[in-house]
């Protein structure tokens, strides 16, 4: 599972002998806090649209930098990492450190980028990157009512 997580100049490597063989990439990207049969669908649905899935994780200081609550994320960016990693679907993990995944997309290359259905695709970080190369660019349904804020307010009100 660990060997799945990789630095970006590793990711880049294996990316490129996969490319090679034909193979077609997805990305995806996220905090994957506290993960949820919704993350797990997901995933499932964007490893459906090519060979191998790659997911960008948002590291701590990421999550941070948005527009989550203060004490977010709740798992550390190596378990969340780890996580991701022991399903089967994944195929790779990269963390990165910015606030959006515009950098990692570029170095990437996905043929598939892919987002939850809560994204307009005009809005899609990376969009115009992945389109121009002649790739295309999916959401995916979220499943409704279930999301990792949600589950933190079910948890904080039964705590009171």
């Amino acid at each position: 599972m660990i060997a799945k997580i990789l630095p970006i100049d590793q990711l880049l490597s294996a990316l490129s002998a996969e490319r090679g063989a034909g193979k077609r990439i997805v990305f995806t990207n996220g905090c994957f806090d506290l993960m949820h049969i919704g993350h797990t669908r997901y995933l499932q649905a964007a490893k459906d649209l090519g060979d191998v899935l790659v997911v960008g994780v948002n590291s701590d200081a990421s999550v941070r930098s948005l527009d989550k609550a203060p004490d977010r994320p709740i798992v550390p960016e190596a378990q969340r990492a780890e996580v991701l990693a022991a399903l089967g679907c994944v195929d790779h993990v990269v963390i990165f450190n910015e606030s959006d995944p515009l950098r990692l997309i570029t170095s990437v290359q996905p043929d598939v980028l892919v987002k939850g259905g809560d994204w307009a695709i005009d809005r899609i970080v990376g969009r115009d990157i992945v389109e121009a190369r002649g790739g295309v660019v999916k959401t995916i349904p979220l499943v409704p009512g279930l999301s990792t804020t949600g589950l933190l307010q079910r948890i904080r009100s039964a705590a009171k």
